[in-house]
């Protein structure tokens, strides 16, 4: 079997069209965030107009990096997304950091991260297999304890279950995800809807001062920063559609619109959303609140909103486990196809033709990262290490532009050299303010990144002596 997967004639099959890319952006991204990290960027930014500016500034940011990625996508329409426009751009070497450090705790973190949300909302309405129920617990020497709950057996049972799912081929995740995607719309839609007719005028108030007086310029810019971190990490994901890209009909045209579709979506979304909250709730009680979203839901229908709301966040989180599930291997299969990764996770099933060993192998490291309940400290090192890939990757395009003048390019960056290089900018300045911020995970991140470096050698050294 091993050697069927590897024949050059066991290739993906381009089966996802224009909606199954934009549900697929979609999906990715509108998890649990946006349901609970606005009354973390309220006590940032306590303004109503600054908090509903930073959501649509996101999106117009996140839009630039999706038309730079867009080129990159239709210039290279394989499997692997940023892994291959950085190996393009910038040799082996560098793209080894963006696999390790994606496999490590970008991707294999954040699932986990998701998984156990799913849980915690789970537990909602079973408490018997919420994260609270603890069904093990011991001590260690030098104070050191670990204990296991319900909800991260759920968690793993989840990833596993949709992994499952995924391994049937292109096709069933991509169909799970749409109808997860179109149970999400449909609800967000309602609850905006809804939210705008029950809040409309007693909420009309909490809009004034639209802009209170704060702190002026440039003290205003660490504040900004700080919330545009939040903000980052909300919108992750939308970049799922290039890691796609060898299974996109017509990528050269597809990718590009479905990019765009996919994130002018999520914007809309969020910025609705958030208007939403102000409508249900004065700025102030908003303000440090982590599960804003259900306490909105409560002061618009009372208590059976707030159900509501956390049978919402449940399948919209459920959603964004199977989207990022389904594209994560795509990047760890162009790593084995290369000899950077196991060479397993490079080869397709003769009948799925999808990378069932990096689907697994993507599983089994989420699943333990559960488990162990580390997933929480990786986690906030992803935003770090994302800021620092997604300006490499939006600089490549400038860079190809000179390197590879005469690839063919299906579809050019609108506003080019600005749009990328606004882009480059905005991911670099906040990822400054971020180190500013937070100086000792910024270093704890930096020592994550550099330590694939050793790593590259030693693996390189070993596929060498192998050869």
């Amino acid at each position: 079997m091993a050697a069927e997967e590897s024949s050059p004639g066991t290739r993906f099959l381009r089966r996802l069209g224009l909606l199954d890319t934009a549900f697929l952006v979609i999906g990715a991204v509108v998890g649990s965030g946006i349901f609970m990290t606005p009354g973390l960027i309220a006590s940032i930014l306590p303004s109503p107009g600054l908090l509903l500016t930073v959501w649509l500034v996101g999106g117009l940011i996140t839009l630039c990096g999706a038309l730079s990625f867009a080129e990159l996508g239709a210039m290279y329409p394989e499997a692997g997304g940023q892994y291959v426009y950085i190996r393009e751009a910038y040799g082996h070497g560098a793209a080894f950091l963006f696999g390790w450090a994606f496999f490590g705790f970008i991707m294999c973190g954040g699932l986990a991260a998701l998984a156990v949300a799913f849980a915690e909302f789970l537990g909602h309405f079973v408490p018997a297999l919420s994260t609270a129920k603890v069904l093990f617990r011991a001590g260690g020497p030098g104070g050191l304890s670990y204990s296991l709950s319900a909800g991260q057996l759920v968690a793993a049972a989840a990833i596993l279950l949709l992994t499952l799912v995924n391994s049937f081929g292109i096709r069933s995740g991509a169909t799970v995800q749409n109808v997860l995607t179109v149970i999400r719309l449909g609800t967000v839609a309602a609850l905006v809807g809804l939210g705008v007719l029950v809040g409309a005028k007693a909420g009309a108030s909490n809009f004034h001062p639209l802009f209170p007086p704060g702190p002026a310029f440039p003290a205003v810019l660490k504040p900004l920063g700080l919330a545009l971190v939040a903000v980052f990490w909300t919108y992750d994901g939308w970049y799922s559609v290039n890691c796609t890209a060898e299974e996109i009909r017509d990528p050269g045209r597809t990718i590009p619109r479905g990019l765009t579709i996919g994130v002018l979506a999520v914007t809309g979304i969020y910025v609705l959303v958030n208007l939403v909250y102000l409508l249900a709730l004065p700025l102030a009680e908003l303000q440090g609140v982590v599960r804003v979203g259900e306490r909105a839901a409560s002061a618009l229908f009372g208590g059976g909103g707030a159900g509501f709301f956390s049978a919402l966040v449940m399948v919209s989180v459920f959603g964004c486990l199977n989207a990022n599930l389904l594209f994560g291997p795509r990047v760890f299969y162009a790593m084995g196809r290369d000899g950077s990764f196991f060479r397993a996770m490079g080869r397709l099933g003769p009948r799925t033709r999808v990378p069932n060993a990096a689907l697994w192998g993507q599983a089994a490291w989420s699943s333990v990262l559960c488990l162990s309940g580390t997933y929480e400290s990786l986690y906030e090192y992803m935003v770090f290490a994302l800021l620092v890939f997604f300006a490499a990757t939006g600089l490549a395009v400038l860079v190809l532009r000179r390197r590879a003048p005469l690839t063919a390019r299906p579809y050019r960056t609108w506003g080019y050299p600005l749009v990328p290089l606004v882009f480059v900018v905005m991911c670099l300045a906040v990822f400054l303010s971020m180190i500013v911020a937070e100086p000792l995970k910024s270093l704890a991140g930096l020592a994550l990144l550099l330590a694939g470096i050793p790593v590259y050698a030693i693996w390189n050294a070993h596929k060498g002596s192998r050869s």
